[in-house]
């Protein structure tokens, strides 16, 4: 008996503390920082040796090519014309309801939708368009 009892405070006294210790929900995870790789083999010393001239190569270039340009001054156009994309210019045209000014029917779903006090060739969006687009057309 005197085992048994011993054993259980024991174990209520471990669970207790471990109870009592504050738990940190939300641990800060520290960077790690790894050590960059080495190259080991001397193919791979070779290999890397050539790649570190070829960037060393181009940063020279590019560094002559900026001193031989002109820097641009802010009064200057570009002489290439920036093109812009075509617009989407043909929306579907709703059909009037008839007897019932300002409501016109969806091209889309064929819905009645109220389009009162809006101007004749608006480009509306559908509110009762369920596709996978926004459903525009124009008022008639």
């Amino acid at each position: 008996m005197k085992f048994n009892f011993t054993t259980r405070f024991a174990a209520l006294a471990c669970v207790l503390l471990a109870a009592c210790h504050p738990y940190n929900e939300n641990p800060q995870k520290k960077p790690t920082t790894s050590a960059p790789k080495t190259a080991t083999t001397p193919e791979q010393q070779k290999l890397q040796a050539q790649r570190d001239a070829l960037k060393a190569q181009e940063d020279a270039k590019k560094k002559e090519e900026a001193k031989t340009t002109p820097p641009e001054t802010p009064g200057t156009t570009d002489p290439t014309p920036k093109l812009k994309p075509p617009e989407k210019t043909d929306y579907a045209r709703a059909n009037k309801v008839p007897g019932k000014d300002g409501f016109v029917f969806s091209p889309y779903n064929n819905k009645v939708v109220d389009v009162r006090d809006i101007p004749s060739g608006t480009l509306v969006q559908d509110p009762t368009y369920t596709g996978a687009g926004k459903g525009y057309f124009r008022v008639p």
